[in-house]
């Protein structure tokens, strides 16, 4: 079905490079995200094209432009090719239909088809298999997917349950644009994803990984991730995730565990937090369900659960072949995620606390308390949350920058100097020397700190410290939530 009543404007670059392809007596069509998020009145990030001519031909085309386009076979075994062509990155592909998906993701043939309504018939979603002829931009929308858009409703090219077989990753797709555009899946198009579980699990975790990404990125990942319990993709590929529903925390949290996750994920994504954030918000509580305990007044607790949390997170980005500088990234912030200020706290207390958090990452652990003091209460927190402990904070910060063993007024070749020999000994003692400082900074001058070190060398000599003593001194405590 042509349609030309919807009107929209083509950009000039994309006329020009229609005037290429008709000099060859080739047509070329907009296709894919583009189409559907200019129906939307979205703003356009990536154009992606189809044609007749073959890929030799639209290598030619390109290279042949005045100017000349760079070009890079970088799908041609699917009939698809990159050109760069003034400053825009452009991916055409070939008219085609596809036969047979033996690894659940990959077509094992590709047949170069003649029209593009034969190209959009092997696509996933009807919002995705809308094309606008070029130049003139009419719209070509053979299964109605402009109506599903205005609809807001995500619903499969023909039967729902051959383009799941076809391709794993669609239902994970289905979901993330559910999350992204805040649409609704179409009936059958939701209830066919069970069914497709076992072609889903062929998918490789990296693409897996580049969906859940998408997830947290959307305004609302939630949308996403409550249709990924429903229809088994959390059981799949988050387990230890979908193993949070049910996991009751009355006495401190309205919410059981995995809703308590997902509202604090949808608050940092909310409040845009940058993406360890994210991941951290819906991470950081999934060690709860092998720490939970019921005290005798009838109250869940869930003690220590950060460090299970920790590993559990640790596993779970890892499976995904998440990079290491973000996996460690996350599980920090979900393993200091359990911070309690109060007044009491001694500024030796907080210098400690900004030594375990790492300067560098206190903002993103003071958001990651605020996703989860709103995903407690189901509320917002109030304006003045952190206010207390982010200007305590501030206060001891100017006052002392000795807060690693690089800013101590002694060096190991100071420790050297007076008999210290390198190797463990010496790395008790400058720890002890820091645990000194932190209690009290006036403790960092050389004089003293080599005093200090002299006699805790003697006492190790000696038999009279047998091993290094380093408490948490700080007086907050870990509370139960």
């Amino acid at each position: 079905m042509v349609n030309c009543l919807h009107m929209i404007t083509i950009h000039s670059i994309l006329k020009e490079i229609a005037a290429l392809f008709a000099a060859r007596k080739k047509e070329v069509c907009l296709v894919g995200g583009a189409v559907r998020d200019m129906i939307r009145r979205e703003a356009v990030q990536d154009w992606d094209l189809a044609t007749n001519a073959p890929p030799a031909e639209v290598m030619a085309i390109f290279r042949e432009a005045r100017p000349p386009g760079r070009v890079f076979p970088t799908g041609i075994k699917h009939g698809t090719i990159t050109a760069l062509y003034r400053g825009r990155s452009l991916e055409i592909t070939t008219y085609r239909t596809e036969a047979d998906y033996s690894d659940g993701r990959r077509p094992d043939a590709v047949r170069y088809a003649a029209t593009i309504e034969e190209d959009l018939a092997r696509r996933d979603f009807t919002m995705n298999a809308i094309a606008l002829r070029l130049p003139g931009g009419e719209t070509v929308d053979p299964f109605g997917g402009e109506a599903d858009i205005r609809a807001r409703i995500i619903r499969c090219v023909g039967k729902a349950e051959e383009r799941f077989s076809e391709d794993g990753l669609r239902p994970l797709r289905a979901v993330r644009f559910a999350a992204q555009l805040g649409f609704e899946l179409e009936q059958h198009t939701e209830a066919a994803i069970p069914a497709a579980l076992s072609v889903s699990a062929k998918v490789s975790r990296e693409r897996v990984r580049d969906e859940l990404d998408k997830i947290l990125a959307s305004p609302r990942p939630s949308r996403a991730l409550l249709l990924m319990e429903k229809t088994g993709l959390m059981e799949l590929f988050l387990p230890e995730l979908a193993a949070c529903r049910g996991v009751e925390q009355k006495g401190f949290h309205r919410f059981d565990v995995l809703d308590h996750s997902l509202l604090a994920c949808d608050y940092a994504a909310g409040k845009q937090y940058p993406p360890e954030v994210r991941a951290a918000a819906l991470l950081h509580d999934t060690g709860k369900p092998v720490t939970r305990k019921m005290e005798l007044e009838g109250v869940w607790s869930f003690y220590h659960h950060e460090a299970e949390s920790e590993k559990i997170a640790r596993n779970i980005l890892g499976r995904l072949r998440y990079p290491g500088a973000f996996i460690d990234a996350v599980c920090h912030l979900v393993k200091e995620h359990m911070f309690h200020y109060t007044g009491e706290w001694t500024d030796a207390a907080v210098r400690r606390f900004i030594v375990r958090a790492g300067e560098t990452n206190l903002e993103n652990l003071y958001r990651l308390r605020m996703a989860d003091a709103c995903a407690i209460a189901g509320a917002e927190p109030p304006p003045d949350f952190l206010l207390p402990l982010t200007r305590r904070v501030d206060r001891v910060l100017s006052e002392s920058r000795a807060l690693s063993l690089k800013d101590l007024a002694v060096s190991g070749k100071d420790l050297m100097a007076i008999g210290i020999s390198p190797g463990k000994t010496m790395g008790i003692i400058l720890n002890e020397l820091l645990e000194t400082v932190l209690d009290d900074p006036a403790q960092n001058a050389r004089e003293q700190l080599l005093e200090i070190a002299g006699e805790l060398n003697g006492k190790l000599k000696a038999g009279l410290i047998r091993k290094p003593q380093f408490p948490n001194k700080a007086t907050e405590e870990n509370s139960l939530f």
